[in-house]
């Protein structure tokens, strides 16, 4: 209360807020365990399980022969890849800080500074995930080549985005009705298990069935970023515009309602409850 008022350039003001975002973000990583380490250990074998769970139900169901010429084990961990990097943010991002959090007490923080700190957190994790997975089945089985690496990671980028999006648009909805949202937001979750298309392969689906996966923006990346990873693939049904228009318009209706929810946030919304 006593403290003089310093008044920062805007360089200042913007290294102060990057500073602010960094320590957040780190807390952010750290908030499921307190060793990083054995955080990223548990994401890492919760991808291999993953893998290996979807690696044995393709070979038992015979699916194999509906795959991408290219390596079997390189597809299915393409779909694992971006299907965890999109629904990590979107929880990430629906679970972060809100406008009565107790953390929102310290005067620099504020619930934008959450959420792009533990989205940041939650993009970190996966892609240290994907390269120490990546590099060792490179290294212990069989070299893999990736036809456009840096297209495969603008993929990946893009799944994150339309996650955040996403899960912007349910964390400005979740305090007006928790029970519903937090449903619903779980709901879309297991549902992009199957609705994400990282079982098919786009070009070879019927047009009555690609109707049932086409509206999800998560569903085009993944093809997309095959087409990026495979040099035999290039996707007709799928484009980059939808899931980049979906990420921009949900994060902007996402803002929208985060001010808004802000301005009408008190902690006894819950006490009826």
């Amino acid at each position: 209360m006593f403290r003089p008022e310093v008044r920062k350039t805007p360089a200042q003001s913007a290294f102060a807020m990057l500073e602010l975002i960094f320590h957040a973000s780190v807390r952010s990583v750290r908030r499921n365990h307190g060793n990083a380490v054995v955080g990223l250990l548990m994401n890492i074998f919760q991808t291999v399980l993953l893998v290996a769970v979807f690696y044995i139900m393709f070979d038992l169901l015979g699916l194999r022969g509906n795959a991408i010429r290219g390596d079997f084990l390189l597809y299915v961990m393409s779909g694992i890849f971006m299907f965890m990097t999109h629904t990590k943010a979107m929880g990430a991002v629906v679970g972060a800080d809100g406008p009565t959090s107790p953390m929102m007490k310290h005067s620099p923080m504020n619930p934008i500074i959450a959420v792009v700190s533990a989205a940041l957190g939650s993009l970190y994790i996966q892609i240290l995930s994907a390269g120490v997975v990546l590099y060792f089945y490179h290294a212990a089985f069989v070299p893999i080549t990736i036809h456009d690496p840096v297209g495969t990671f603008g993929m990946l980028l893009l799944a994150w985005g339309t996650g955040v999006g996403i899960g912007m648009v349910f964390k400005a909805a979740m305090p007006w009705q928790p029970e519903f949202f937090g449903i619903f937001s779980q709901t879309y979750q297991r549902a992009n298990m199957i609705a994400s298309g990282k079982m098919f392969v786009a070009n070879m689906m019927p047009t009555y069935i690609l109707a049932y996966f086409d509206w999800n923006p998560l569903f085009h990346v993944i093809d997309q970023s095959r087409g990026y990873i495979f040099l035999n693939y290039n996707p007709h049904y799928s484009s980059v515009q939808y899931p980049l228009i979906c990420m921009v318009v949900c994060i902007v209706i996402g803002l929208m309602g985060e001010f808004y929810t802000r301005k009408h946030a008190s902690s006894s919304w819950g006490a009826g409850r």
